[in-house]
């Protein structure tokens, strides 16, 4: 693709550059922790080793700023966006539930669904029974382009008689407590409000998650969304035809925004939140981190050139977070005469402060003081270590195929506001 969209069918790899990018700042993290933590006797060109660690961090600071600098932009547009007037109601709106057979955890959703989304459908894997839906089950011998979650939405999209304007798509853990309806856009993006389910650690790196994606407000005033959250975005229907989910990809929510935004759609953010599941436990948030990771990585081919160089920057960077801990470390090893060594230093700490910055936000945007919330601030570095390794493992052994995020049941799920989280439906601003 060029810049203005066109396709460019010579560009076959685009994980080469994030990672010749990653490999070169592994590098310079394995020298910078020799430097920092003394050499071995075997390693006679310690200052020179310095100087390369020291040249490739300031690089690293380099590119860590481009994305912070985006971040911050996008964070303005989205405080100076004000989201449309609603122009539709929720009998304009056919609701369809994506699962693969979670029963207990799709009825949930179904009767948490306000009375005024009455066509409801479950889109399943296998024959399951829920109450208050309609259940339909993809047929083994249907085949597409897309596979898994992808297959199943192309499915559905074929063969779901669908009259209403828009159909808003939920994943299986999907709590909507209230609809009032939708603007006159052609994407209508609501937000998370991930619930604890019993891993502190996860539920906070979801706290920072939430506060990072306060950019998703500015996301309407670029030329795309940079990523997109299916558990609970509508779509108008004839943009899902025209567009479809036919095509290969780990993220089809994101890359369905990419195209259908590409193709003139219009894309919107409301402030309406919807509860969701956090992940159960450090593995499944890993597993689900390394997918987002190598979803875009596959398919930043997708994008603009000027936006997959963005991506490739923001990747890399997400990947990499807890160096801007190793920056203070090494900082200190650092001989007071090289020259910048001052500056660096304040940088250094700077950008170790500035995920705070991640942490407060995504505190806002839980409402308040919270007994579940308030410690991330005292171990943010380790959340911000925990949030990344996904990534940085999604760099080392990319996933081939789906893998669904796992749920906890009705019993082992916190809905209740006893923590101090207020209702999820207000709005943030």
């Amino acid at each position: 693709m060029t810049d203005d969209g066109d396709e460019d069918d010579g560009r076959t790899n685009p994980f080469a550059a994030d990672r010749l990018l990653a490999l070169f700042f592994l590098a310079v993290f394995v020298a910078g922790l020799v430097v920092t933590l003394g050499s071995p006797t075997w390693l006679p060109y310690r200052p020179t080793l310095r100087g390369f660690v020291y040249l490739g961090l300031w690089l690293f600071v380099g590119m860590y700023a481009v994305a912070t600098g985006v971040w911050a932009y996008e964070a303005y547009l989205g405080w100076a966006h004000d989201s449309p007037p609603l122009a539709y109601g929720p009998d304009d709106v056919q609701v369809r539930i994506l699962t693969v057979d979670a029963a207990d955890v799709v009825q949930q959703t179904v009767e948490t669904l306000p009375d005024e989304l009455a066509d409801c459908h479950v889109v399943a894997e296998a024959d399951i029974d829920v109450d208050g839906a309609a259940v339909h089950v993809v047929p083994d011998e249907f085949s597409s382009v897309a596979s898994d979650k992808g297959r199943a939405l192309e499915w559905a999209r074929r063969e779901l008689p669908c009259e209403k304007e828009f159909v808003l798509f939920l994943d299986e853990d999907t709590l909507v407590p209230e609809f009032e309806g939708l603007p006159d856009a052609d994407i209508v993006q609501f937000r998370e409000w991930p619930t604890f389910t019993g891993s502190y650690l996860t539920y906070w790196a979801e706290v920072l998650r939430m506060g990072y994606q306060t950019e998703q407000t500015g996301f309407p005033a670029l030329n795309i969304p940079l990523y997109a959250w299916g558990g609970g975005i509508a779509v108008r229907k004839s943009v899902e035809d025209s567009v479809t989910w036919n095509f290969e990809t780990l993220i089809e929510d994101t890359v369905f925004a990419w195209q259908a935004v590409r193709a003139g759609a219009e894309f919107e953010v409301l402030d309406t939140k919807f509860r969701n599941q956090a992940p159960p436990s450090l593995r499944a948030m890993f597993e689900q981190r390394r997918r987002w990771l190598t979803g875009t990585l596959r398919d930043e081919a997708y994008l603009s050139r000027r936006f997959e160089a963005l991506m490739t920057i923001r990747n890399v960077a997400w990947a990499f977070s807890p160096l801007t801990a190793f920056l203070i470390l090494f900082s200190g090893a650092i001989p007071t005469t090289t020259p910048g060594q001052v500056p660096f230093r304040i940088v250094a700490w700077l950008m170790f402060g500035f995920s705070l910055i991640w942490v407060w936000r995504g505190w806002r945007y839980y409402e308040g003081p919270s007994l579940r919330t308030l410690p991330v601030f005292l171990c943010y570095p380790l959340v911000v270590a925990f949030h990344s390794a996904g990534a940085a493992w999604g760099f080392l052994s990319p996933p081939e195929s789906f893998q669904t995020t796992a749920k906890a049941d009705e019993a082992g799920r916190d809905e209740t506001s006893a923590d101090g989280d207020s209702n999820p439906a207000d709005g943030e601003r």
